[in-house]
């Protein structure tokens, strides 16, 4: 009977170890299309510009990450027709958490250069595409 329960026990664990990765992989995707959507309804001329994280190191990753999500905070809708569909799109991007078992970088947002927030969209979704 102890047999049993110990390789149930292992089949369970097993399961559960192979069924994070994909889930993993599809909210990064779906991430990664919703940074897309967010591009087409953002207002890019006349706006402040925003620092971009550019090929973080892999120990700069969740630090990438927090610098983007405060610059979401900055962004504008492109028209009030948009507004509704922005809104929701940057809900999504400010709820994303990104877990990282690297240090936390020693360069903070300000250290990255400024660009328009298309460019800085690019980014975000390149720095996601290499997550994925």
């Amino acid at each position: 009977m102890e047999r049993m329960i110990i390789f149930c026990m292992l089949f369970f664990c097993s399961s559960m170890a192979l069924t994070a990765a994909p889930y993993k992989i599809a909210k990064y995707k779906q991430l990664f299309k919703t940074i897309n959507l967010l591009e087409t309804t953002v207002k890019d001329k006349d706006v402040e510009l925003l620092h971009t994280p550019e090929n973080p190191v892999d120990g700069c990753l969740s630090t990438a990450v927090t610098c983007f999500q405060k610059g979401i905070l900055k962004l504008q809708p492109e028209n009030s027709q948009v507004n509704s569909t922005f809104t929701q799109t940057v809900k999504v991007l400010k709820r994303f958490t990104f877990s990282n078992t690297g240090k936390q970088c020693e360069s903070s947002c300000e250290s990255y250069e400024k660009k328009t927030p298309k460019e800085f969209l690019k980014s975000f979704a390149k720095l996601i595409k290499k997550v994925i």
